[in-house]
């Protein structure tokens, strides 16, 4: 037998003894403790059920407790269905970052933490929660919030030292994307939730209080928070937000939203009537209903609107990547419902699609006295390849087609829009392109960034970020310098003209001055100074935020 085969004898004999003495283990085990003729057998059951009854019970890892069965039974149930009773003693403080989506996500979620029995404060020294509203939109934003929360986890182990531990949270879009790097690998948060699960958020923070890190980023196809009155929180309580619908289906390849914040769905239009008509009835002067997607709005939650003819109208030129949808309330029969609650209340809208807006939408726009006259039209790139890129389902051509049908139906109607330069594959060309678009169109309001590529989107698993960083800030400067130049001319036709503002409050650059905005969103700086209460009457009365003040435009 060579030394191979010798070896190979030996491991299949050593494997053959373990099998075997597995088996003999095994059957000794069996015939030594389950015979209930052995005597020593009972004796070692009995010593076990001993040590069983000396024990803690079921009852001692819930909760210690002196009282009765029944009593622990129905304190074992308050504790995990009531909130923490902590929470009456803790204060929450917010702060928002982002769109204006994470301030009625802001309001949404302080809602439910005051029915829980938390109370705010706006003092961040006096928080013993704080919660992070994060938007991911763009990487300039979650370094923002990296950096912030890297302050409070020094801020939260000084406080250690005079008060009970601060809980640090983060919520929203952020919470979502990042889940294991805030929690796990750089353990600076004790509380996420994502944009679906504020609802959450007594008993994640419940969990906190008790030491553990708590975390639910789940996205829904069905949460609208339809029946949570939001806190407003608006300055001087002049003016509020109203989500209609959350989520977004067009899958834009450069887009992070459909990932962080779901499909769409819509608000029943009865819980927005409610509210919009609550906020009317305190006094606010202008609603803004949000969405992801606002004119995409499409409430199916009774049977007369599931059961409605007919596919969703879009704008000429237009298509989408998923199949047209049928039936529903529009956001046409939303905007006409909500405009009639009080005729003296301006009515904004924001984000909207340039896909959605049949002229059911334009035509009542331009009829209702108090729907503003500003529509916000992303375009994000003046070059059709570039679009095509970006999966925005329409051309350069579609683009401006519908820009002058907008301006047929809506005479002096201002615009705004989103650019981003320097996505995947443009060219100077395209570049070009885009700077002589906003010089055609002509916008009073604009946002413009450099791409900044998000993961898990289209374009992060099919195209490449290949124009160099340098090249994407001079893009955007040279964006930015014709936006201005543009938006100077088109200002520039309001002087002489007189224009109804709302007054929001003192001007940032002098306490002089008073601020506002005209129906067309411009903002308007004004002096401040009184006013008489009525035409040809001596008594004067200070102009205040929430006023409505006309002003007439002139050069400055």
């Amino acid at each position: 037998m060579n030394r191979s085969s010798s070896s190979s004898f030996k491991l299949f004999s050593f494997a053959l003894r373990k099998c075997l003495s597995r088996h003999i283990y095994r059957d000794t085990y069996h015939r030594y403790y389950c015979s209930e003729s052995s005597t020593t057998d009972q004796s070692r059951l009995m010593q076990l059920k001993s040590k069983l009854a000396r024990g803690p019970s079921f009852q001692d890892f819930i909760k210690s407790s002196d009282k009765s069965h029944n009593d622990c039974n129905e304190e074992y149930e308050e504790y995990y269905i009531t909130e923490d009773t902590t929470a009456h003693s803790q204060q929450v403080y917010f702060e928002t970052y982002g769109c204006q989506m994470n301030v009625s996500d802001t309001e949404t979620a302080w809602s439910i933490l005051q029915k829980a029995g938390y109370s705010r404060t706006h003092e961040l020294p006096e928080a013993d929660v704080v919660l992070l509203v994060t938007c991911s939109i763009r990487e300039k934003a979650e370094q923002t919030i990296w950096n912030r929360l890297k302050h409070l986890t020094a801020l939260k182990k000084r406080c250690q030292k005079h008060k009970s531990s601060l809980k640090i949270g983060v919520l929203g879009c952020m919470a979502e994307r990042l889940k294991s790097e805030l929690l796990e690998r750089e353990k600076l948060v004790d509380v996420l939730a994502g944009p679906d699960a504020y609802r959450d958020l007594p008993r994640l923070l419940s969990l906190a209080h008790r030491g553990q890190r708590a975390s639910n980023v789940l996205l829904s196809l069905e949460e609208t928070y339809a029946d949570v009155m939001p806190v407003h929180q608006t300055p001087e309580g002049h003016s509020a937000f109203v989500s209609i619908m959350r989520g977004c289906d067009n899958m834009c390849s450069y887009c992070i939203v459909p990932f962080t914040r779901g499909r769409e769905r819509s608000r029943p239009l009865s819980f927005i009537m409610e509210e919009v008509r609550m906020l009317s009835d305190q006094g606010v002067k202008e609603v803004t209903l949000l969405g992801q997607n606002v004119n995409s709005y499409r409430d199916l939650s009774e049977e007369q609107f599931t059961c409605s003819k007919g596919n969703t109208q879009l704008s000429r030129g237009f298509k989408t990547v998923y199949r047209r949808k049928q039936g529903g309330l529009r956001f046409a029969d939303l905007l006409d419902r909500v405009s009639l609650i009080n005729p003296d209340m301006r009515i904004r809208f924001t984000s909207p699609h340039p896909k959605d807006f049949p002229d059911e939408v334009l035509h009542l726009i331009q009829e209702r006295r108090n729907i503003c006259k500003q529509i916000h039209l992303p375009a994000q790139s003046g070059s059709s390849q570039v679009l095509h890129a970006m999966r925005r389902g329409y051309t350069r051509e579609a683009y401006l087609e519908l820009v002058e049908n907008i301006r047929k139906i809506i005479p002096g109607v201002s615009m705004s829009s989103d650019f981003i330069t320097g996505f995947c594959g443009e060219t100077e060309d395209d570049h070009q392109q885009t700077l002589s678009l906003l010089r055609e169109v002509g916008y009073n309001v604009g946002f413009l960034f450099a791409y900044s590529m998000r993961k898990k989107t289209h374009a992060y698993h099919r195209l490449q970020d290949d124009v160099p960083v340098p090249v994407k800030q001079r893009r955007l400067e040279e964006l930015i310098s014709v936006f201005r130049e543009e938006a100077a001319k088109v200002n520039m036709a309001f002087i002489g003209s007189a224009q109804l503002v709302l007054v929001e409050g003192e001007s940032k650059r002098s306490s002089e001055e008073l601020c506002g905005r005209n129906d067309g969103n411009v903002k308007v700086i004004f002096p401040k100074t009184d006013l008489p209460v009525q035409p040809e009457k001596p008594q004067m009365v200070p102009i205040k935020p929430g006023d409505y003040v006309l002003v007439k435009f002139r050069a400055g």
